[in-house]
């Protein structure tokens, strides 16, 4: 698969690496492989690849990692091209 990119500098990733202990859990969960170990700490290898799924965040120990779910081309992605769910009928 070659690298998907979404908008340039739209994503709302944010890191703190004085908080990271290098637990790679960040590296470990992020399905867009935007974070890397380097000297026993994380880092943002490709910030541009991040949909904004809030994994990263979710399992950071020392909450050195932020983003915002919900708000990027993922969650566009979901809401516009997936069909909606109706609500059946009933009686």
């Amino acid at each position: 698969m070659k690298r998907f990119h979404h908008l340039q500098n739209v994503a709302t990733l944010a890191y703190d690496r004085d908080k990271c202990v290098g637990c790679g859990l960040c590296v470990a969960v992020c399905p867009h492989r935007v974070f890397v170990l380097k000297k026993d700490k994380a880092d943002i290898q490709d910030r541009e690849a991040c949909m904004e799924c809030g994994a990263c965040a979710l399992n950071c120990p020392t909450e050195a990692v932020a983003v915002t779910p919900g708000v990027g081309c993922a969650s566009y992605i979901i809401q516009t091209w997936l069909p909606k769910s109706t609500t059946p009928q009933c009686c």
